[in-house]
């Protein structure tokens, strides 16, 4: 069993007055990779700074390894950052930015131990062989890895990365998430991440932090915030859904647009108002006699790998992800495995998210079904 290496108990950060954090109660493991993830002002980058010891909780403590640090100041703490802006110092070469932390340490150190710990990190960084390169030469991938190797180089318990590939290519981005994973199985230590970014805290995380208003909405692991969303805020954060008003007639059967549904959750009060939650991917598109509800495509996105097709039920427009074209205006059924099925209690966000009427500015000239809903046939759902 993975050992606590930091605890937020009951934290409150509040600045004038407003309340940015609200009763965070968070668990941390030692040689973690944890992700807190969720929108601007949401309070994941106070979180980490909290951590850090750049800002103090107006409320509640922090622990690290079991010891209240509340009053501990940033540079006594066994922690790193990595911040989004780099901060090298353009004037040293690669060698000397990661050496530079080395070179303030109080006893000092001898030039033999920070020459082997320098090279030690340009290896495990992959930059063997740019020790004398100027920092202004390198790619915005390569100065990543320059900051990554200047934070572990002093060897911490903790690596706080604040949305540090904010500044790079989607193919530098995807690259660096591995690199990234790979560096801390390496290092074997604890690296606490933030981003706007679901793609990449589902790809690098051990445990991913969703969070929204200053307030943590869900804890687990990528497969269980993606597939056992709690409400839905986090069900549409955390990549696509389609989010359905539902009763839940009994354990195993929902009723959606007056439908019974076979479905895997239970544990809910008969007749109880749900919201059904229906991943793009789960959708089959069938026969129009086939399906178990009918709709008409109203608008198609080709993907490369897949078409993104809306279709509306009645006005209300779902996305299906499907490797099979239908063109604007065909008349579809669709199939849903139980499987495909995940039912949430309601929530303050129910009714806010799932309709893709509105869905981005991809999506902004989507028509209205060019059947109406009044004239389509009354066994059509």
């Amino acid at each position: 069993m993975s050992k606590e290496l930091i605890r937020l108990s009951n934290c409150t950060m509040a600045f004038d007055g407003e309340v940015v954090l609200n009763n965070i109660e968070l668990s941390i493991n030692d040689k973690e990779f944890l992700t807190l993830l969720g929108p601007s002002g949401c309070g994941k980058t106070t979180t980490l700074r909290i951590i850090g010891g750049f800002q103090k909780p107006t409320v509640g403590d922090v622990f690290f390894d079991g010891v209240r640090i509340n009053d501990v100041p940033p540079h006594k703490r066994s922690v790193n950052t990595v911040f989004q802006k780099y901060a090298l110092f353009t004037h040293l070469d690669v060698f000397e930015n990661i050496a530079f932390g080395l070179q303030m340490l109080k006893p000092a150190i001898s030039k033999e131990e920070i020459s082997s710990r320098v090279m030690e990190m340009l290896e495990i960084v992959s930059l063997k062989g740019f020790e004398r390169r100027e920092v202004s030469s390198l790619s915005g991938g390569q100065q990543q890895r320059v900051a990554i190797a200047r934070a572990l180089v002093l060897r911490p318990k903790v690596l706080l990365l604040d949305e540090p590939l904010g500044a790079l290519d989607l193919r530098l981005r995807k690259d660096m998430q591995n690199e990234l994973k790979r560096i801390q199985q390496t290092m074997d230590i604890t690296f606490i991440y933030v981003t706007h970014d679901q793609e990449e805290a589902l790809a690098m995380s051990d445990t991913v932090v969703v969070m929204d208003g200053g307030v943590i909405q869900q804890i687990g692991t990528p497969e269980d915030i993606y597939n056992e969303p709690k409400n839905a805020f986090v069900a549409d954060f955390i990549g696509e859904s389609n989010i359905v008003d539902g009763i839940m007639k009994r354990d195993g059967v929902v009723e959606i647009f007056g439908r019974s549904f076979k479905c895997l959750d239970g544990g809910f009060a008969p007749d109880e108002p749900v919201d059904v939650v229906i991943r793009p991917e789960d959708v089959d598109i069938v026969e129009v006699g086939e399906g178990m509800l009918t709709g008409t495509v109203t608008n198609i996105t080709f993907k490369g790998m897949q078409y993104d097709i809306i279709v509306d039920f009645r006005g209300f427009k779902w996305l299906i992800q499907t490797t099979d074209l239908s063109p604007v205006g065909a008349r579809i059924g669709i199939k849903i495995d139980p499987d495909g099925i995940h039912i949430m209690k309601k929530s303050h966000y129910s009714g806010m998210f799932g309709d893709y009427s509105s869905y981005s500015a991809e999506y902004d000239d989507i028509g209205d079904a060019s059947i109406e809903a009044e004239e389509e046939p009354e066994d059509d759902l």
